[in-house]
């Protein structure tokens, strides 16, 4: 097998660049095509401003395009935005080659679980839309030069896979990559690791700070299809005797299976597959055996380029390691055996590496501390209300639960148990602008690495809502540029309305999807809180019927219901609005629906 090489960086200083050429000038330079770049890249272009996105990868589209294809979410009225663009464009496709009613379409749900070469492809065909957008792969950040003077970032210099220099000078930088490496080179304050309880008041954290990270683990994509299968290799470094601690809790029943759906696998193989009879692989949570490493990730997010190879390739032996063990070792049970050679890589993906994925899974790296740190509480009900705390600043949503695959481990590798495990369901949640805002550097926008405790994060730290992220990144990039102000100076009112008006939801609305005519109009008010305070909060789970898997219905107690009438109790919570607003509104007066009224004010106000 070849070995994979990742290209990473050193961890950066600030230098004095000796420039022997000009710099390329750019609008928006965004280092990392994840998701989220890729949303902030489009959001810019879309905005008339000239764009260079910067990825150290092959590929563009971060775990999308490497593996994480099933993508975390609960419900569909959660999908907006670029996000919400992609996975139509990615139904669509199926649906144009295998018609609606093939069951690759279905097992597609909606575009949301699309193949990786699939989603890269809608990928690329979206960014060569915007003829303003300049791609360089294979190139990673190697100096930053700052202005003291004006908190800004002056200049960055990257390096290509020949070795060749490139400066940029941009008017407005983005990191969107997992790591936050741009904005620990521009020396902006960040945090690794957890916070103890007392610090947030957070019922998940730990007693005490420490210096833990959430697991990664790649996420392979895999096929028992004879035809588009290929037989693993021994990785680099194997050795049968690091996984024979796996034989006897194959024979004790601790481990049932080698691929399983939900859990008493060593591997999770999700539900549906993927078309094309492909499944997205992963981590097995709270197992005996599991493929995330937290016992060696701490180091990864400030380290040099030889650490992040080392803890790269430790988890490639483990991850590969243990199902080669399986397959081929005479000591493994017949039956198991049998079960793991019906398995291999797909022959039609990561063709330039050998079937594995370019990248790991980094579920947690730096996070900032910018002008809001989102914790806990910023995602759990406000009161005894249906939805979370209000957050008027919102530029982004998300409605996944609080969820981390482990921090720690204790006992062997295999066989031992994580720590620091938590899942907790939540209501959907509004997520403030101040996250990907840094406090005073006045020219950077870090839509990934963002601003939150360790708990916090956890709820932030899926590419949906890291993608509504990067869209409001690219929005509030172009209005910087346009008035000539400092990030910190942008209103989110501003960038709310331009998400608004390109179908990106700032709060979670289960009856008033993207398309509809209402929906900037909703939006809006539910940003100055007229959504708020209309529900109780439901007496058992926040989810509405169960659909499959990891989805659900929309939500419980998030319905705005137009055509219902504008009864006494709303009318007097609205008021309160209009006369906190100033908005030239006589509600007193008004007759018709809620659907009437919301018009009435955004058409009076806007």
């Amino acid at each position: 097998m070849r070995t994979l090489i990742l290209l990473s960086f050193c961890l950066l200083t600030t230098v004095q660049l000796h420039a022997k050429e000009s710099p390329t000038k750019t609008d928006v330079l965004v280092y990392g095509a994840t998701p989220a770049g890729i949303a902030a890249a489009l959001n810019a272009a879309r905005d008339g401003q000239s764009v260079v996105m910067i990825t150290q990868y092959q590929q563009i589209g971060g775990l999308v395009t490497n593996g994480l294809s099933n993508t975390d979410f609960h419900t569909f009225e959660g999908l907006t935005g670029t996000f919400g663009q992609f996975s139509n464009r990615v139904h669509e496709y199926y649906v144009q080659k295998l018609g609606e009613d093939h069951e690759d379409v279905k097992n597609a749900l909606r575009g949301t679980r699309g193949e990786p070469h699939i989603n890269q492809k809608i990928f690329h065909e979206m960014l060569s839309e915007e003829k303003s957008i300049s791609i360089l792969t294979q190139t990673r950040l190697v100096e930053v030069l700052l202005n003291p003077a004006e908190n800004k970032i002056q200049l960055a210099e990257f390096t290509d896979r020949s070795g060749q220099k490139h400066q940029f000078q941009a008017q407005i930088y983005i990191d969107a990559t997992y790591e936050g490496d741009l904005m620990a080179a521009a020396k902006v304050p960040y945090r690794v690791g957890r916070e103890g309880r007392d610090e947030f008041g957070e019922s998940l954290a730990p007693e005490s700070a420490d210096d833990e990270v959430q697991g990664y683990n790649f996420r392979f994509v895999m096929t028992q299809n004879p035809e588009n299968r290929v037989p693993l290799e021994a990785p680099q470094g194997y050795d049968a005797e690091m996984f024979a601690p796996v034989i006897p809790l194959l024979k004790d029943g601790t481990i049932k299976t080698v691929f399983c759906s939900r859990k008493g696998g060593l591997y999770k193989a999700h539900l549906p597959p993927l078309p094309n009879q492909k499944h997205d692989i992963n981590d097995v949570s709270r197992n005996a055996v599991r493929l995330s490493l937290p016992q060696i990730n701490n180091a990864w997010p400030d380290g040099d380029e030889a650490t992040r190879q080392e803890i790269f390739d430790r988890h490639l032996l483990h991850n590969i390691g243990l199902l080669y063990f399986v397959q081929t070792d005479p000591r493994v049970p017949e039956v198991f055996q049998e079960e793991a050679n019906t398995w291999g890589w797909c022959k039609d993906e990561f063709e330039q590496t050998d079937h594995i994925p370019e990248q790991l899974y980094i579920r947690e790296a730096r996070r900032m501390v910018g002008q809001h740190i989102y914790t806990q509480q910023d995602c759990l009900n406000e009161k005894e209300e249906a939805r979370a705390r209000f957050h008027p600043n919102s530029i982004a949503i998300g409605e996944y639960s609080l969820n981390c695959h482990g921090t720690g481990h204790e006992g062997p590798m295999i066989g031992g148990k994580h720590t620091g495990e938590f899942y907790m369901s939540t209501p959907p949640y509004q997520v403030p602008y101040g996250v990907i805002c840094p406090k005073e550097m006045q020219n950077l926008l870090v839509p990934v690495a963002v601003s939150a405790s360790h708990v916090g994060f956890c709820s932030l730290r899926l590419e949906p809502i890291w993608t509504g992220l990067g869209d409001a990144a690219g929005t509030a990039a172009a209005l910087a540029i346009k008035t000539g102000q400092p990030v910190q100076n942008i209103k989110p009112r501003d960038i709310q309305k331009t998400l608004h008006q390109n179908q990106t939801a700032t709060i979670y609305v289960s009856d008033v999807p993207t398309d509809h005519p209402d929906f900037a109009a909703v939006q809006w008010w539910g940003s100055l809180g007229g959504l708020h305070g209309l529900e109780k909060k439901p007496s058992g789970s926040p989810r509405g019927k169960h659909r499959l898997g990891q989805y659900y219905e929309y939500y419980l107690g998030h319905d705005v219901n137009l055509d219902q009438p504008l009864d006494s109790e709303t009318r007097q919570r609205w008021k309160k609005i209009c006369v906190e607003y100033e908005l030239p509104i006589n509600i007193d007066n008004f007759k018709g629906t809620r659907g009437d009224f919301i018009r009435h004010a955004n058409q009076t106000s806007n």
